[in-house]
């Protein structure tokens, strides 16, 4: 076959093909259509490298679609290829290297999505904006409000708006955060609508209500680490999948160094569910009751410190998740007393522990529900802002 390789650009797709070690063909156009005379069905097929990025998807599943064999490249490993030797760096150099190593066979490869978790990813994504955005606002308002000598109330983040419309404020404060109320009462709405299409995609992963069960993981984190690891059996052990988001120390014992020397973990990978997991992880320390993990997390706290054990039990939990999804169990507690993937490989679960914690996960469920289905029915019966409150907020 045919060895290829483009360099996706924002303005321009630059294409270069190798043979022999030897440039036979070079262009730069400004999409993907203007290679289908070179690519297209109608041309020999070629094996293809491109760079991971946000499109690669889309042009994967297109170069697929017209025949040949694409390549999606590790970006994390592109210098293994090349890439920027000697300070030289532009789209044309980047793509002669990659259709160098794809004609070596060196090229290190990314893992590619399937369709239905990339629309998990994505509709996490606007998720994840919309919930960010609102937090941003909220603390804006607060930090206003306080800037005029007055509080608001504590209240969860869902109940801002009312409690800040109930709170006796002077009219120029209220004037002054008018605008911002305005703009979180039109993200609450679509924070709503945005967790019911989630939950709708969830739905159709029964992986993701499996990992609800385990301690501190909700819809969002389950559906967050379905969404990156894609695939359990990818991963050789939860140690692996560990490193792969970045959850391990940084190691440093080239040289003859006797002593391992270890440093903060690598934040590599996908950094929302290594947050998610931090999240959770502190969610499990703040349950009441006993618990495996929180009991291995508070002796990690006693000697290092709280940051340092929510970090640990993050990793452990990665691992705990990783194993129910590759064994097809839930989670119990006398299962993880190990907090360790074997420890849940070890155990063949009965059927009425099984069913016992899925009912606890649709509880879960009933519960999300109810809030989605109250935040929709607010986002249907909720007042436009008055005249006279819209000429306040203009004139300010």
């Amino acid at each position: 076959m045919r060895n290829v390789a483009l360099d996706l650009g924002v303005r321009e797709v630059s294409f270069c093909e190798v043979a022999q070690q030897q440039v036979v063909l070079r262009r730069t156009v400004k999409s993907l259509k203007a290679l289908e005379d070179v690519l297209g069905p109608s041309a020999p097929p070629a094996t293809v490298a491109l760079e991971a990025c946000r499109e690669a998807w889309v042009v994967h599943d297109q170069l697929s679609s017209w025949g040949n064999q694409v390549l999606v490249v590790d970006t994390t490993r592109s210098r293994q290829l090349g890439i920027a030797q000697h300070g030289r760096k532009n789209d044309r150099i980047d793509a002669e290297q990659m259709a160098r190593a794809v004609e070596r066979g060196a090229i290190p490869l990314a893992h590619v999505l399937s369709a239905h978790r990339r629309t998990l990813r994505e509709q996490l994504a606007v998720r994840r904006v919309l919930v960010e955005t609102r937090a941003s606002y909220v603390t804006t308002v607060r930090g206003l409000v306080r800037a005029c000598g007055e509080q608001v109330p504590s209240c969860g983040t869902g109940n801002f708006v009312p409690t800040v419309r109930k709170t006796r404020l002077r009219d120029e404060t209220r004037n002054l955060i008018e605008p911002l109320l305005q703009v979180l009462e039109a993200l609450d709405p679509q924070i709503a609508r945005v967790n019911a299409a989630l939950e709708a995609l969830c739905a159709e992963e029964p992986v993701i209500t499996r990992l609800t069960t385990a301690p501190g993981v909700g819809l969002v984190v389950a559906a967050a680490f379905v969404s990156v690891v894609d695939d359990a059996k990818r991963f050789r052990d939860a140690h692996q999948l560990a490193s792969y988001l970045g959850l391990v120390p940084q190691e440093d014992t080239t040289g003859g160094r006797k002593n391992q020397r270890l440093g903060a973990i690598t934040k590599q990978g996908n950094a929302y569910l290594r947050a998610m997991l931090t999240q959770a992880a502190q969610s499990i320390l703040r349950l009441a009751g006993d618990d495996a993990m929180r009991r291995w997390a508070q002796t990690i706290e006693k000697r290092r410190g709280r940051r340092i054990a929510v970090i640990a039990l993050a990793r452990r939990l990665s691992g705990v998740l990783w194993a129910m999804w590759r064994d097809g169990t839930v989670y119990e507690t006398s299962e993880a007393a190990a907090a360790s993937a074997k420890g849940l490989r070890l155990k063949v679960q009965s059927a009425e522990r099984q069913a016992l914690a899925m009912q606890r996960a649709a509880g879960k469920a009933r519960k999300r529900a109810r809030s989605i289905d109250k935040g929709l029915r607010t986002a249907c019966t909720s007042p436009a802002p008055t005249r006279s409150t819209a000429r306040r907020a203009a004139m300010n």
